[in-house]
């Protein structure tokens, strides 16, 4: 069995590092090299970096930025963001990043998962479901554009058709759980989980360790990704492990 793997997720906007509440991220928590450089220190096991923005703005990644501080990141990089084509995928991968997370692009260009799976290797192509619940309706649906655009399409259905075309991860967030602390999402990292032979990273809500062993009890959930928890409160990814491995979970210390 896998070991589980313990993720910050770093949150870009108008040059520095934010986070808030359901993908309103308007508090800032600090530059990006100063949180490399602590996580560093801390040995995380993966460091995810997203530009909330650059899709919204119509904007590419921001190349330089991320050869900046990928010289100083010494663990797996996952980087997101305003990647659209595939020359976006390899520029990110040539500057330092490990593996490219894809959002809005694998609605839109859906085929730019099967191209960056062919030419670099599924095992680097990450793609990133933003899903949100309409409870009237009682179905959930996944959003774009760092949750501002409704697509009207089933996540399910979603994660089934990227696993389809290459994809080697799902990076599953609740925009209704983000930034609230008050634990993942276990429904629809249930559904999802239990569709996908791919790893399932679960993200958005953890405000306690108990938060992270709840949602890792989910056949297929492979990894945690955090934010608030981390920035916001004392708790560290080291304190996670500890929880976790008296717990009975198997995680790298």
């Amino acid at each position: 069995m896998l070991k589980v793997r313990i993720i910050p997720t770093l949150l870009y906007k108008d040059l520095t590092l934010v986070k808030g509440l359901r993908f309103d991220s308007w508090r800032r928590v600090g530059s990006v090299v100063q949180a490399v450089k602590v996580y560093n220190i801390r040995e995380v096991d993966e460091l995810v970096f997203l530009d909330i923005t650059a899709t919204k703005e119509k904007k590419n990644p921001d190349f330089q930025l991320v050869d900046d501080f990928a010289d100083e990141c010494f663990m797996p990089l996952t980087v997101g963001g305003g990647v659209k084509e595939l020359e976006d995928v390899r520029k990110l991968l040539e500057v330092g990043s490990d593996k490219v997370a894809i959002n809005s692009a694998s609605i839109s260009n859906p085929e730019i998962i099967q191209k960056a799976s062919d030419v670099f290797g599924s095992q680097c192509i990450v793609v990133s479901i933003d899903v949100k619940k309409n409870n009237e309706m009682n179905r959930y649906e996944v959003y774009t554009h760092s949750g501002a655009k409704a697509t009207g399409i089933n996540p399910v259905e979603h994660a089934i058709n990227v696993e389809k075309l290459g994809a080697g991860e799902i990076l599953l967030t609740s925009i209704d759980n983000d930034g609230s602390m008050n634990g993942y999402d276990l429904e629809i990292t249930k559904q999802i989980s239990e569709v996908v032979s791919i790893p399932v990273i679960a993200s958005g809500g953890a405000g306690s360790y108990k938060d992270m062993h709840e949602v890792l009890k989910i056949k297929g959930v492979d990894a945690v990704a955090a934010a608030s928890i981390f920035h916001f409160t004392e708790q560290t990814p080291l304190g996670a492990k500890i929880f976790l491995k008296n717990k009975g979970v198997k995680v790298r210390i």
